[in-house]
């Protein structure tokens, strides 16, 4: 097994992921493109000790960006929704 520590890359905190999280109770985390949902789970598990529920994945399409006349491309990502199990919570995570 990959070492899990590198699997979550960094929380994603947006207006819509703090609207999932306290409507679902949802964490988003960005993680690596390679990363499989068992691999998710266990990192989230190890590193904020709780019990993940439920696992979800999609991967974040790569967009254009263009800066002046210059025209670049922002990177696909992986995007992991994670449900904790009920009375669980990730401090410092979502405050709200």
């Amino acid at each position: 097994m990959r070492d899990l520590l590198r699997t979550i890359v960094r929380p994603v905190v947006t207006e819509k992921s703090n609207a999932q999280y306290s409507a679902l109770k949802e964490y988003a985390f960005e993680v690596r493109r390679d990363a499989s949902k068992r691999e998710i789970r266990a990192a989230v598990e190890q590193l904020f000790g709780v019990h993940v529920v439920r696992v979800r994945t999609m991967v974040q399409r790569a967009r254009r960006a263009a800066m002046g006349k210059s025209v670049g491309r922002q990177p696909a990502w992986k995007k992991a929704l994670i449900r904790l199990k009920d009375g669980e919570a990730i401090e410092g995570v979502f405050e709200g």
